[in-house]
């Protein structure tokens, strides 16, 4: 016996006591499906038997329903149930949440339940309890469908429970094993021309006809598949259908969003066109509430033909009079297939007409149903007649991107992942389709206006800004507050903990730059392994032994400049600025620290910063190259002083020149001493020592320091092109990346400075022979070292990503970061000690965050999405982990 309940039940067990609910329920359903009222008696009282404990077990128990109904997960109540009023709280909560209820009930003879609880220790009652349950029971079964139960099942026997099996039924919306690629099309309202000529603008062609490809036509793609389509049987009176079907030759499948019909030219074409290519596989529609009031008229109730229905009951009287019936039953039968909206891509893409708000998709119900063809209306009418709707996309925080049309607009703009592409073309606008999952738009004008909108589209003042900026304006302290797991495609599941996001908030809030342009930050840098050479704490071996171990064969060397790291973000002009960053009145772009803060306390500095930069990449014709109007660069910005002037004000000058006082002092007096005849030579060695040092730790952070009082006192090291409008660059090699950057810096050599770098071949011993020479050239000279990186951006393994980077010191550097005593025998051997595992998890998990917060902005999806990576990374650097590894 096949039971069939819907993958999204809440699944209610009846049954006397001694029925055999609980080893049904273990035999047919998860372990974590199946929530016992015996269990949570025992959770709340250690006692599954204590009946005293049902009502705080019963709580806790709907309380975990409730949670599990939120996140879609089909639930079994295993309880007793006999009662009405037990059973009614589950079918609210299945209302509620859009789950099918369903009732499974074990109608067993009261000798075998009785017999049953003779043989359970904690089931010794009389066989009065378990007749009184069989009394209830047999009383509700012919009940339990008015008592809203969608599916009912009764399981009358032992032998009949012993056959059973059951069988999940996916939804009729669950198409999440269709991957696409697909081609979304807006409202068409009988725009054929129109439709036509965007298949064919989208790469469609003509096959065969009535929903056949046609003979030697190639298709890839799974076109047999017609979803809930039923091809009816060829029929005696020519065919409504005998009409071309469209496909695609590379396998793409056209998603149609309903309103196929009313107020255009060639409404039934348009029908023909779309339910042929349903029919061959290779499109799938849903309604909208043009056909939904279209069916209800066909089923004989009382509509109101406005709104462009008398144009297509016009078509349908200019039919055959003979034939006129019969083709009207066709697209009947037709339109009651479509359903009410789809989840795609593995959940990662809905449609539907109207929208689909977080919480109903992938769910069936009238509810869902109605919103998905209507949307959601405040219940207020505006000056035109018409509903004031509710803006769901505005509150919309989903991960699926959600495609609909129903509301006319000037364009289609992205909002909270969300993206309405009705552009009007009954109206005179443009058929509009959206590429998946390119995210690109593809359109074509209409012809003329066809009729008018009852509200005009065209008259709306464009704003400056979009949908989405304007949402941004107002940025949700929820979105960053509290603890968070955050995915991203490099790791899945980077922790933030609730002290590190509030210490980030309040940097951010205070010190930050307009938040609208923090896209990316800087991740830090782990240092190299502990140097087994004696003399160095860093070694250039360290890394290459590092990365020979992963697997690498290939890394780039560059030359660590002696800045600090700067993100310049630069449009074209400063409309790109406002269309893109939704940013107003502030200039072209910014320069901010890996803190998020303005590097320049003096704005024309910045500004002039700014331009010249951009007249670099216009000279180069990085513009036009790249197809983008803004472009964010990862830089270092020399000196080091143009942003730590406090830093050396408050920490390094002070402790340079008290050593240099009190040491000097204290060499002239252990040299009088000396010559008056006392013995001081190993304290005044050692005091000569510490004085050398001192000299050697002021000289090495002066090299990093000199006055900016214009921007010609600066200079400016791009290394990573990070993103442009539709790309983030992490999928090119860092030689790319210093050829392109070269590109750009010969515009502008006095500004600009191009970063030193060797490719080393880690299978040639002689290879790393010139990288540790070149360092250590480097060093001798006061550099600061190099850093060295796979020469692809990202690398993973079995293990996941692997260090993006590790930076190698010099000597004298290490002076400014240990102290100018670093370099004696002691503190060397203490030195050596350190532990680099939580600097390179930390370096991981904040690369990984910046690229995804990268890959977010490109792929237009809301700021507060960006900013959980960008806060992301503030909160991690809160972590106590040594910063001078």
């Amino acid at each position: 016996m096949k039971l069939t309940i819907p993958e999204l039940s809440l699944v209610v067990l009846i049954g006397a006591s001694g029925a055999g609910k609980s080893t049904f329920a273990r035999r047919f359903f998860q372990p974590f499906e199946i929530l016992s009222s015996d269990f949570f008696r025992g959770l709340v009282s250690d006692d599954e038997s204590n009946q005293f404990a049902t009502r705080d077990a019963f709580d806790v128990l709907q309380l975990i329903t409730t949670k599990r109904l939120t996140a879609g997960k089909l639930t079994v109540i295993d309880a007793t149930n006999i009662q009405p009023e037990d059973r009614k709280i589950f079918v609210q909560l299945a209302r509620r949440y859009h789950f099918f209820p369903v009732a499974i009930a074990l109608n067993l003879p009261e000798e075998v339940c009785h017999e049953r609880n003779q043989q359970r220790p904690n089931r010794q009652f009389g066989s009065h309890v378990v007749r009184r349950h069989t009394q209830f029971l047999r009383r509700s079964l012919r009940g339990l469908e008015r008592e809203g139960f969608r599916y009912v099942y009764i399981l009358n026997s032992t032998a009949e429970i012993e056959t059973v099996e059951i069988e999940r039924q996916p939804l009729w919306n669950n198409r999440k094993y269709e991957h696409g690629p697909f081609d979304i099309i807006g409202d068409i309202h009988g725009c054929c021309d129109e439709l036509e000529a965007l298949l064919e603008k989208l790469g469609y062609v003509k096959g065969g006809v009535g929903g056949l490809v046609g003979q030697g036509d190639t298709v890839t793609g799974g076109h047999g598949d017609t979803g809930n389509i039923i091809t009816p049987h060829t029929p005696t009176p020519p065919s409504l259908w005998n009409a071309p079907t469209y496909y695609h030759p590379q396998g793409r499948k056209a998603v149609f969003l309903g309103d196929l019909i009313d107020r255009g030219p060639r409404i039934l074409d348009t029908v023909k066109l779309v339910r042929n290519m349903v029919v061959a596989g290779t499109a799938i529609c849903v309604p909208g509430n043009h056909e939904n009031k279209f069916l209800r008229k066909l089923r004989g109730k009382t509509v109101k033909v406005n709104h462009g229905l008398e144009k297509t009951l016009a078509e349908i009287e200019a039919l055959p009079e003979e034939w006129r019936e019969h083709h009207t039953k066709e697209l009947k039968a037709f339109l009651d297939t479509l359903v009410s909206h789809y989840v795609l891509d593995d959940g990662r893409l809905v449609v539907a007409h109207a929208g689909m708000k977080q919480e109903y998709q992938g769910r069936g119900s009238a509810q869902i149903r109605e919103f998905a063809l209507y949307g959601e209306t405040t219940g207020e009418i505006d000056e035109f007649g018409l509903p004031i709707r509710y803006n769901w996309a505005a509150q919309y925080q989903g991960k699926a991107t959600v495609v609909y049309g129903h509301t006319s607009v000037l364009s289609a703009e992205w909002l909270n992942n969300t993206i309405n592409i009705d552009t009007g073309c009954v109206f005179g606008g443009k058929l509009t389709a959206l590429r998946y999952p390119e995210k690109e738009l593809v359109s074509v004008p209409a012809v003329r206006a066809y009729t008018q909108p009852a509200k005009p589209i065209d008259g709306v003042v464009k704003e400056a800004i979009t949908a989405q900026e304007q949402r941004d304006d107002v940025l949700h302290i929820n979105d960053v507050l509290g603890k968070r797991i955050i995915h991203t495609r490099l790791l899945p599941n980077i922790k933030i903990r609730e002290e590190n996001a509030i210490a980030a908030l309040e940097l951010i809030s205070r010190f930050a730059a307009n938040p609208k342009w923090l896209i990316y930050l800087p991740p830090t840098i782990s240092s190299v392994g502990t140097s087994q050479f004696l003399r160095y704490l860093e070694h250039p071996e360290q890394a290459f032994v590092y990365y020979r171990n992963q697997g690498i064969s290939q890394v780039i060397c560059e030359e660590k400049h002696m800045g600090s790291p700067a993100v310049v973000i630069v449009c074209r002009d400063e409309t790109a600025a406002k269309k893109r960053f939704g940013v107003v009145n502030e200039g072209i772009g910014i320069c901010y620290t890996r803190t998020g803060s303005k590097f320049f306390e003096d704005p024309t500095l910045e500004t002039e910063l700014l331009v010249r930069l951009n007249t670099c990449l216009t000279a180069s014709g990085f513009w036009e190259k790249f197809q983008t109007d803004w472009v964010c660069l990862e830089c270092e910005l020399i000196p080091w002083s143009a942003k730590a002037q406090r830093q050396l004000r408050e920490q390094y000058a002070p402790v340079g020149v008290a050593s240099k006082l009190a040491l000097g002092d204290a060499v002239t007096l252990l040299e009088k001493a000396e010559r008056r005849g006392v013995d001081l030579t190993l304290q005044l060695t050692n005091y000569q020592q510490k004085a050398e040092m001192a000299e050697k730790y002021v000289t090495a952070y002066r090299r990093y320091c000199w006055p900016v009082k214009a921007i010609s006192d600066c200079r400016l090291a791009p290394f990573h092109i990070l993103a442009t409008e539709t790309a983030v660059h992490t999928d090119k090699d860092h030689q790319w990346h210093m050829q392109e950057v070269t590109n750009i810096a010969l515009h502008d050599p006095d500004l600009l400075s191009l970063t030193a770098y060797k490719v080393i071949d880690l299978t040639d011993p002689s290879s790393e022979v010139v990288a540790v020479h070149w360092w250590e050239e480097l060093t001798a000279m006061g550099r600061e070292g190099m850093v060295i990186k796979p020469i692809q951006f990202i690398v993973k393994n079995n293990q996941g990503i692997i260090q993006p980077a590790v930076k190698c010191r010099g000597q004298e550097y290490l002076r400014t970061v240990y102290g100018l005593e670093y370099f004696t025998p002691e503190n060397m051997k203490r030195l050596r000690q350190r532990g680099l595992s939580l600097k390179r998890s930390l370096a991981k998990r904040e690369f990984a965050l910046g690229v995804e917060a990268l890959e977010r902005f490109v792929t237009h999806a809301p700021l507060r999405r960006v900013h959980e990576c960008v806060v992301g990374i503030l909160a991690l650097e809160s972590e106590p982990i040594d910063p001078r590894l």
